[in-house]
């Protein structure tokens, strides 16, 4: 009974272990949509009345964390019953992912001109202020849901071939450091300007330690989200080069002579570049065909 009992204690070690070294692969595959996802949540989060971020991004990640609880249990029974499905799902993903980089970086070079919004003096009820809030909240929950399902399905397909108690233990904590990592970091980003005017206000001279650290922290607000939207597209593109690579043997076997790291950027550049020229074509011809119906 005792040999057994430290058999089974033995197999559990080594599960575990199994499960720390494919936690930190899956970490490092899913790296490109956390900081997309850091990004966009933290974009998303910002913008409201000061006493209502917190509020604001903690409903945000109840529905995050909600997201996660109905995308994972059918992941694993498409990874336990139809194994292929992960391989295309995740496929679609990165050729999603591509395109979403391309559009960014061919937004960044070329921006679409936009309508010019007047600026109006208007009181809103709180009842309208709410319902906005709301809706805003909404947006974020559903961006999340698509969000969640990439980094779900990468996370998978980096354990595809392992035992399923092995994939439900790596994709659950990938799911829950995805969700408070996430969500945590951007309650800091957020809180960056109200932490800078609170130092701020604690030195009543023109010059001090406190002022400074907090005009800094004022100032960097804008431009750290904007570097992470910089580094979430770079690693959006890489994401989805591997993804490529990996999983469609055309592409492991072209160029081998390349690092990989150039390799998967330049094959995810331009498949994103390929995806949003289909994309912006079917949006011309879309119209036209509205139009002469």
């Amino acid at each position: 009974m005792a040999s057994g009992f430290f058999v089974l204690l033995d197999d559990i070690a080594a599960i575990m272990d199994d499960v720390a070294v494919m936690s930190k692969v899956a970490v490092k595959k899913t790296a490109g949509i956390l900081g997309d996802d850091l990004a966009v949540n933290a974009e998303k989060a910002s913008g409201f009345v000061s006493s209502r971020e917190l509020p604001v991004l903690w409903a945000i990640g109840k529905g995050s964390f909600i997201n996660k609880l109905i995308i994972l249990p059918i992941a694993f029974l498409l990874s336990a019953f139809f194994p292929v499905a992960i391989i295309v799902i995740l496929v679609l993903g990165g050729a999603f992912l591509a395109y979403e980089g391309a559009e960014k970086i061919f937004e960044f070079f070329f921006p679409h001109k936009h309508a010019k919004i007047e600026v109006t003096a208007q009181t809103f009820s709180e009842e309208e202020i709410l319902a906005a809030e709301k809706e805003k909240i909404k947006s974020a929950i559903v961006t999340d849901f698509i969000l969640s399902v990439e980094i779900v399905i990468i996370a998978l397909g980096t354990v595809i071939e392992k035992p399923i108690l092995t994939q439900i233990m790596v994709v659950s904590i990938i799911a829950v450091v995805a969700t408070i990592g996430v969500y945590g970091i951007v309650a800091l980003i957020v809180r960056m300007d109200e932490l800078g005017l609170k130092l701020i206000q604690l030195s009543k001279k023109e010059r001090s330690i406190s002022k400074t650290i907090g005009n800094f922290l004022v100032q960097a607000l804008p431009k750290v989200i904007q570097s992470l939207s910089v580094i979430g597209t770079i690693a959006l593109i890489l994401v989805a080069g591997g993804i490529f690579v990996h999983n469609i043997d055309f592409f492991h076997h072209l160029v081998p002579q390349l690092p990989s790291i150039v390799k998967e950027f330049t094959i995810g550049l331009v498949i994103g570049f390929v995806v949003l020229a289909i994309v912006t074509l079917i949006k011309k011809i879309l119209p036209k065909k509205e139009v002469a119906e």
